[in-house]
């Protein structure tokens, strides 16, 4: 997973500065982001509360240790099935 720039105290941050009248080519000058960075972020975190932010970047960093682990397990029963294959 790559490594964010912004946590999400500054995301939040950075959104309540929009919904409260500054123009977003102002945040993008300011912080130095895309444009469609500030509309993603929008999109998912408008209207939550920072410790909503955070719960659902755990959950989605759980979700990706999830899914490697289920790949790593598949994988390897793959191995095992293809090994006892060759036994018999």
């Amino acid at each position: 997973m790559t490594k964010k720039r912004f946590v999400e105290s500054q995301i939040y941050r950075i959104l309540q500065e929009n919904e409260s009248g500054v123009p977003i080519s102002a945040l993008i000058k300011k912080y130095g982001v895309s444009q469609a960075t500030i509309y993603n972020w929008r999109s998912k975190y408008g209207g939550m509360n920072i410790s909503e932010i955070r719960r659902i970047n755990e959950l989605e960093e759980e979700n990706d240790r999830l899914k490697r682990m289920f790949a790593d397990l598949s994988l390897e029963n793959l191995v095992l099935k293809g090994k006892l294959e060759k036994e018999r």
